[in-house]
């Protein structure tokens, strides 16, 4: 597994880290036994780099990965959580000194852990951006020892660019994937000039591009992809990357003819990420042990062709921009 520079925070992480969203909750069923062993999985194979948020089941995911974590004992990976998204109604009003640090004290104790490697706004209302006061509670929080940096994970690419302004900004969480390539533009140049660790999430469009769905694929009901496809519970970016089903399965049938022989399509996928060196780590999620010890993979394979990434780069614009790329 190789390393990255996590940004100003000092920290090597591994560049396939592990998004602990699936085995929280909105993904169906993910027994404890299975998410348990997901995580050991993941960190045998060289993992160093775990996402979270408080929100993830409320909480479930957040001690699970304190549970593995006790098991193990050793050196510990960095921990990445989130902030925010418990507010009902989730409101830019909500963001009070009184609310954060309840959110980080109540993750502390889920992590049991006295600081926080790293919390995230998670994707805040678009106001929270303009907001230095928000931002200065952060800082107040660091300063308490209860967090030792933070960060923005965020919808849209100005939102990015925005946060990145504040000085102790540390990373950006965003989408990014052959589907989402709009990052690669003037935000990721931004991110490398002000070393700001880039945590790519979603990176294979909620399992579309792994290449196993069909037109018949079902999905539970508690599953945000039977349920969120056109943004009824939160973001519609944050399913299948906001593409439309029936239009990427089509798309995916032409991605299918660049991969390698030797690449499965999740590798392609998640390779065509680390083709980025601004990005710190891909994020992939997981149900079980398989799916996290073949997430690890793309590490180690050979890089893609210069006419690869030209023929995905055509791709998008002709067949995916439209929908996706004015929108986040």
């Amino acid at each position: 597994m190789k390393q990255r520079t996590f940004g100003r925070t000092g920290a090597q992480v591994s560049e396939i880290g592990f998004g602990a969203w699936a085995i929280g909750g909105a993904w169906g069923d993910v027994s404890k036994d299975d998410a348990k062993a997901a995580l050991h999985a993941a960190l045998d194979s060289g993992v160093t780099f775990i996402d979270t948020a408080d929100v993830y089941g409320d909480g479930r995911s957040e001690q699970l990965i304190a549970e593995v974590l006790k098991e193990r004992g050793g050196e510990k990976p960095f921990v990445a959580t989130k902030l925010g998204r418990r507010l009902s109604p989730h409101v830019a009003e909500g963001y009070t000194k009184q609310n954060m640090t309840a959110f980080v004290e109540r993750s502390l104790v889920n992590l049991q852990t006295d600081c926080l490697d790293l919390v995230q706004l998670h994707c805040p209302p678009p106001a929270i951006y303009y907001q230095q006061e928000v931002f200065g509670l952060l800082d107040d929080l660091a300063t308490a020892g209860k967090i030792r940096h933070y960060g923005v994970s965020v919808e849209k690419v100005e939102e990015a660019l925005k946060a990145i302004e504040y000085p102790n900004v540390k990373s950006v969480q965003i989408i990014n994937n052959i589907f989402r390539q709009r990052p690669a533009g003037l935000f990721f140049a931004e991110a490398k000039k002000r070393q700001i660790a880039v945590i790519a999430r979603v990176p294979l469009a909620s399992g579309l591009l792994t290449g196993k769905m069909s037109a018949t694929t079902a999905f539970a009901a508690d599953d945000h992809r039977a349920f969120n496809r056109n943004g009824e519970a939160f973001d519609k970016g944050e399913t299948f990357a906001g593409v439309p089903y029936d239009v990427a399965l089509e798309v995916i049938e032409e991605i299918r003819r660049l991969v390698p022989q030797d690449f499965t399509m999740a590798d392609f996928a998640l390779r065509w990420i680390l083709m980025e060196d601004a990005v710190s780590t891909v994020i992939p999620g997981a149900r079980n042990a398989q799916q996290a010890q073949a997430n690890t993979r793309a590490s180690g394979l050979p890089a893609l062709s210069a006419e690869t990434m030209a023929a995905l780069r055509d791709i998008y614009a002709k067949r995916i921009a439209q929908y996706v790329h004015h929108s986040w």
